[in-house]
């Protein structure tokens, strides 16, 4: 959970990711389940509201002492599941824009073994808050751009939740490797599932299989502390470019 200046809104997102029902896998066994939040130089009082929720089970909570951006909290929140051992790995915001009940949903593919990776979408039929009819066209040709370059057939490669076993998650930091700060971090991480390869035995690699799943959606207004921007959309155009044909 990638956190920047959310100080009213932080201990209500992190409680509700917590007061979920448990989910359990193919076999039902219920998932241990742990909070990483990372701070990602938050300068509003949202840094001691954290600290205050060091003793909470299951939560973990790092600092960045500047704010670097969205990509970098969540490059860092990746690193910090991998080494502590995490199998599954789910991409969730703090600003309550994104229902942590949809989380089943998102890793049933992946549980059931028919996924290696599940980006939500907010145009499957889901329940979703009437917002900005500009920012979905925008959306939707962001979308369609990605799709032309990674031959993937998704609706909302913009939904801020997506979930990925251990193993691709390692990937995505391997060489060429997540770089986006910001915002980009979106379209990128779609841009790199796309390229990625798993080993399947026997010397054997295949392209994962990825699932799309349909999310609700709460969307806030600028005035409600909305941070995206009409500059964020031209950057993402910037990297889906740059990482699908450089990188």
């Amino acid at each position: 959970m990638p956190v920047f200046n959310e100080r009213d809104l932080v201990v209500k997102a992190a409680e509700r990711v917590l007061a979920c029902a448990s989910i359990k896998d193919a076999e039902g066994r219920e998932l241990e389940r742990t909070l990483y939040i990372i701070n990602d130089g938050s300068t509003d009082g949202t840094r001691e509201i954290l600290d205050g929720l060091r003793d909470r089970p299951g939560v973990v909570v790092e600092h960045q002492d500047a704010n670097k951006g969205k990509g970098a909290a969540v490059r860092r929140g990746i690193r910090l599941a991998i080494d502590r051992g995490a199998d599954l790995i789910v991409i969730h915001d703090a600003d309550l824009e994104y229902d942590p009940r949809d989380h089943a949903a998102l890793l049933a593919p992946i549980l059931d073994g028919r996924a290696d990776a599940a980006i939500g979408s907010r145009f499957l039929g889901q329940t979703h808050r009437v917002m900005y009819y500009w920012h979905s066209v925008v959306n939707r040709c962001i979308t369609a751009l990605s799709n032309i370059f990674t031959n993937l057939n998704l609706s909302d490669i913009e939904c801020c939740l997506k979930a990925f076993t251990a193993e691709v998650a390692r990937g995505l930091l391997t060489t060429p490797g997540l770089k986006e700060d910001r915002f980009g971090i979106e379209p990128e991480l779609i841009a790199r599932l796309s390229k990625l390869e798993i080993e399947e035995g026997a010397g054997k690699r295949r392209a994962l299989r990825i699932f799309e799943v349909a999310v609700s959606y709460a969307g806030r207004t600028y005035e409600e502390g909305k941070k995206i921007r009409w500059q964020d959309g031209v950057e993402a155009i910037v990297v889906i470019v740059r990482a699908n044909l450089i990188d």
